[in-house]
């Protein structure tokens, strides 16, 4: 009989671990993504919960393909289609409302054909609205994602609508969306204000770990925007959370934005833009192939595991690009494989990436040719003129990473204030 019972208790113990394992899948793999009732994007809270922040008023939507709710429904269809709310006029950033531009591709004013509603540019030569484009706009809204880059360019098409809204005495509303790197990490050289461009506004680091909320406060009483600014925050994100530990499907941010893989490389690897290396655009892994026709592939992939950086391996890789640099002419290189995102430092690894080639290619490679003020496109991304200079002179990146510290660990303070999770 005790015989008996052992087997049946046995049975039992099996049949409740395989029904713990299968829920467990359940929860991981077989969930429908985007599902879970404990997480909310901000458009989904503002819909549920703040609609009184839109309803009965004319709406101006800043947008992109990201614009999603956690059911990858458009939020400009969601709007559009409410009875209760009044989406007048849609603007599109670097890449467009329905994201169908290519990088520096300029988008002038157009007609949506799905809504009918006039789409006005804010990337060419009107970044900022003007007071035209906001007629009879009771408030403004900003849904876009970010990628958690100081020089992605969405951040700062926010930073002037929420000038141009202060201006116009219109609130001005950002959804909050997640931060694709996370965070926690706080990484790179802080922008020198003399480097101020469309790629890096403000004096903040490469890798800022924050949202575009949160920036969208840090940015308005930092540098005395002043708008009347509301947040509509998210639930259920954490602060150590990537995009890939969400219940989210991520939506390209741009035509070479393709995977969080990409996102969680391009703090770094973009830098490559700078030189006249390709970063792998027109490839099907841009910033994740990185290479030019003067590189010989396992040289350089040797040289830089040998460096043995936290939570990166290289791997020599040829390939060709479809457009952009060296279009249709074989380059060689690496392709960037992240073995462990939380270890990996982007921006160290891209200097590293930089240097080696400068070092082991004199007489090929070259950072882009600078501007009549002297300024390279590699100083207007990096945010400085001196890490351009320190790698000709063979400085370290270690030494790099020593000036930059006071500066960083500033931002990290003032940055505290502005935390939502």
């Amino acid at each position: 009989m005790r015989k008996y019972l052992v087997t049946i208790a046995a049975l039992l113990f099996v049949l409740g671990s395989l029904t713990a394992v299968y829920a467990n899948n359940g929860d991981n793999n077989g969930k429908a993504k985007g599902k879970d009732k404990k997480f909310e994007l901000g458009v989904d809270v503002l819909l549920d919960e703040q609609k009184d922040l839109i309803e009965g008023k004319q709406v101006g939507l800043i947008t992109n393909p990201t614009g999603v709710d956690k059911d990858l429904n458009s939020v400009v269809d969601v709007l559009h289609n409410d009875p209760d709310v009044d989406l007048t006029k849609l603007y599109g950033p670097e890449h467009g409302v329905r994201g169908s531009a290519q990088a520096g591709e300029y988008v002038d004013y157009y007609i949506d054909e799905t809504t009918g509603l006039p789409v006005y540019s804010l990337y060419g030569e009107t970044r900022k609205p003007t007071p035209e484009m906001l007629e009879n706009i009771d408030v403004l809204v900003f849904d876009i994602q970010d990628v958690g880059t100081r020089f992605y360019t969405y951040i700062y098409t926010m930073a002037y609508a929420m000038e141009a809204a202060q201006e116009n005495d219109i609130p001005f509303v950002v959804l909050d969306r997640p931060n694709p790197q996370g965070g926690e990490k706080v990484q790179g050289p802080v922008l020198d204000p003399e480097y101020s461009s469309f790629v890096g506004k403000y004096p903040i680091p490469l890798r800022h770990g924050m949202t575009v909320g949160e920036l969208a406060k840090l940015f308005n009483n930092e540098y005395d925007i002043g708008a009347d600014l509301t947040v509509v925050e998210m639930n259920g994100w954490k602060r150590n959370m990537y995009y890939d530990e969400t219940p989210l499907e991520f939506v390209m941010p741009s035509p070479n934005m393709p995977t969080t893989d990409t996102a969680n490389v391009y703090p770094g690897a973009a830098l490559v833009e700078g030189t006249n290396a390709s970063e792998g655009r027109g490839t099907t892994k841009p910033f994740e192939l990185l290479g030019a026709p003067y590189i010989n592939s396992t040289e350089f992939a040797a040289t830089l595991n040998e460096l043995h950086l936290p939570g990166v391996d290289f791997r020599a890789a040829s390939f060709t690009p479809a457009f952009s640099k060296h279009s249709g002419t074989l380059s060689h290189g690496v392709q960037i494989h992240v073995t462990h995102k939380q270890s990996f430092h982007p921006i160290k690894t891209g200097l590293h990436i930089v240097k080696t080639m400068h070092d082991m290619y004199p007489e090929d490679f070259a950072f882009r040719a600078e501007n009549s003020a002297g300024v390279s496109f590699f100083d207007y991304l990096v945010g400085n003129g001196w890490i351009r200079e320190a790698i000709e002179e063979g400085k370290s990146v270690e030494y790099m990473e020593e000036q930059w510290k006071d500066e960083l660990n500033e931002f990290k303070n003032i940055r505290e204030g502005y935390l939502l999770y």
